[in-house]
């Protein structure tokens, strides 16, 4: 693909808008993950206690998502996305005072934490809705990969204007920083004209009740269940490198608390370049999913027989490139390939899938290097991942060549000339026979003109 189409959704105005301040409130944002982290390790001292605070923030995407999916499919988008941001800002405001006065400490940096990943956990599938209607369907796989790519960029910028930050003045800075980049979203979110974009994703359909229509639609969508399920396999056991690459630092490795930051960063840039190689593929469909998937999946088992730290930083930068791919191709299908009544729910879902897989990985991973070794735990844990894709891909296959299929069923037609013709179609291909067209790029046979013609006639009489 060209240059330029790697960076195609950039061509709708109101996707300009978003991407520039969603770009300014990643940086904020991750300034104040950095400052909220150091603020907790400096008054306890706990790395215990540091986890607690992520946690809380994280915990409420696992309850509240679902409710957050509801209210995407059935309010507008616009003024529940404003009430947000205020709210985000109001919550930085208030961890800046803290920071500032040491009014509350500890406990109310905590509830803060909590009342925040709330109003994130309702969020996140309004937003992920009613992005997708800033572009046309063509672009709607590139903008997801620029929006990684956005949020990789702003993250390493967040984090190293964070650390310059919280040397010099503390954390306080940070927080109110943060307060202020909400203001660039709120005057995106009043700029960004609606239905200015022709052919883009439908924001509206009709509403069909609540949590329960959601589980129930997730249930007859065979094909979105495995992508989910894979989603989950991968991010559990092959997403969590915080956990293994410390582990490798502070074990086999033996680079300490230098390596552990050297491959951090290496990671992070792995999520640029991945966020690149996915905006540059013209469409991200299943068998991506799964090709990225097995990458992933056989590099880190090659991760956990590399010798070195650079032999291991050079791994470490495709998984990642992997992983961002993996996500933009799961989040692209879940938007173009579900009911539209029903969209902001399945991101609520894709969300809980994310929330989950992190929330499992995380110490399965951390349990088995400690018991285990991490070099083993990473050749297991990429071991079943390989399996795991390899069953998926199987049963994608499966349920495609299903799609692929349809029997036509051509009612006998009343007049004379033509019901002559439709006998003598019944001796060339006999009734009941599958006829086959060919949708979604599979081999299959299409109809040829004269059976399209005769299919047609039929109906008509």
């Amino acid at each position: 693909m060209a240059t330029g189409a790697t960076f195609a959704a950039l061509r709708h105005r109101n996707y300009r808008i978003w991407a520039l301040a969603g770009f300014v409130s990643v940086i904020g944002t991750w300034m104040q993950v950095l400052g909220v982290n150091w603020y907790v390790l400096k008054e306890t001292g706990s790395a215990t206690s540091m986890g607690l605070a992520v946690l809380l923030q994280a915990a409420p995407t696992l309850l509240l998502s679902v409710w957050g999916g509801v209210l995407a499919d059935r309010l507008p988008a616009r003024p529940l996305l404003i009430a947000a941001q205020l709210a985000h800002a109001t919550f930085a405001a208030s961890l800046a005072a803290v920071a500032l006065t040491g009014v509350g400490g500890l406990p109310l940096i905590f509830a803060i934490s909590l009342a925040s990943g709330a109003v994130s956990a309702i969020e996140g599938p309004v937003m992920g809705r009613w992005s997708s209607t800033l572009v046309d369907r063509e672009t709607l796989g590139n903008a997801l990969a620029l929006g990684s790519l956005t949020n990789s960029a702003g993250r390493i910028l967040g984090m190293s204007l964070g650390a310059v930050g919280v040397a010099a003045v503390g954390p306080a800075l940070l927080f109110g920083l943060n307060a202020v980049s909400f203001a660039a979203v709120v005057v995106a979110l009043l700029a960004v004209r609606p239905g200015a974009v022709a052919g883009a994703v439908a924001a509206d359909g009709p509403t069909r009740h609540g949590v329960r229509a959601g589980f129930a639609y997730l249930r007859g969508q065979p094909v979105l269940l495995l992508a989910l399920a894979l989603s989950f396999v991968l991010g559990s056991l092959g997403r969590n490198y915080q956990v293994t690459m410390a582990a490798m630092s502070d074990g086999p490795l033996a680079a300490g608390a230098a390596g552990y930051g050297v491959l951090s960063t290496v990671f992070a840039v792995g999520t640029v370049v991945g966020a690149l190689v996915a905006a540059r593929r013209r469409s991200l469909s299943y068998g991506t999913l799964v090709g990225a998937g097995l990458v992933a999946s056989g590099l880190q088992i090659v991760a956990g027989l590399v010798p070195g730290v650079w032999s291991f930083a050079a791994v470490i930068l495709p998984i990642a490139a992997a992983a961002v791919v993996i996500d933009t191709t799961v989040g692209t299908r879940a938007q173009l390939d579900t009911d539209g009544a029903m969209r902001g729910r399945v991101l609520a879902a894709l969300a809980v899938t994310g929330s989950v897989s992190a929330a499992v990985g995380a110490p399965l991973l951390g349990w088995l290097a400690e018991h285990a070794g991490p070099r083993q735990t990473l050749v297991l844990a990429g071991s079943v991942a390989a399996i795991a894709t390899t069953a998926a891909a199987v049963a994608l296959d499966r349920q495609h060549g299903r799609a692929a299929s349809l029997t036509l069923v051509v009612p006998r037609p009343r007049h004379p000339v033509r019901r002559v013709a439709w006998r003598a179609a019944r001796v060339v291909r006999p009734a009941g026979a599958v006829c086959v067209v060919a949708t979604g790029g599979t081999a299959a046979r299409p109809l040829r003109l004269g059976e399209l013609a005769l299919a047609g006639e039929a109906a008509r009489h």
